[in-house]
């Protein structure tokens, strides 16, 4: 059986990408996540606390259900966000007046506040993060990741659709 050495000069993971979207894509997912956690980290507000705090601040008060699903945080891991958030008091939950056995989630001002803050870093986190990639590439990219997430994570192929 023939074995071979690894070439010194990394040559075999970008051509294992290449083959292997599905590789490729967790490796990149985990070293973006890292550096995403790390930046968010030193802002003193954690990824998953910044996207509550925008899709609040977008949408208006919503659901921890409603923020669990659209955000794609798990529901025990939601729990713990929001309870810190609280506990900062960036958040509010209030019993939801249309469904008593829920509760609304709303932004406060000073979650406003920390949700600014927090964005004037991000354009220089992404421009270091992506910089090998050209700002049309950039927009490429997240129309393509966009289209495989649109429906929730990608399966297989609906044999029905074929």
């Amino acid at each position: 059986m023939a074995t071979t050495t690894p070439d010194p000069r990394g040559a075999y993971f970008p051509r294992l990408a290449a083959e292997r979207l599905d590789i490729a894509l967790c490796r990149a997912s985990a070293a973006v996540s890292r550096a995403a956690e790390a930046h968010a980290g030193r802002e003193g507000l954690g990824v998953g606390q910044q996207l509550v705090l925008q899709m609040l601040d977008d949408t208006g008060p919503c659901s921890q259900q409603t923020l669990s699903e659209e955000l794609r945080i798990d529901r025990s891991v939601m729990v713990g966000v929001c309870d810190d958030l609280e506990r900062a008091g960036h958040i509010r939950r209030e019993r939801n007046p249309r469904d008593r056995r829920s509760y609304a989630v709303t932004i406060t001002a000073s979650g406003r506040r920390r949700l600014a803050a927090a964005r004037e870093s991000i354009p220089a986190f992404l421009d270091d993060t992506f910089h090998a990639l050209t700002a049309g590439e950039r927009a490429q990219l997240g129309a393509l990741l966009a289209k495989l997430l649109h429906d929730g994570a990608p399966g297989p192929p609906d044999p029905s659709s074929a």
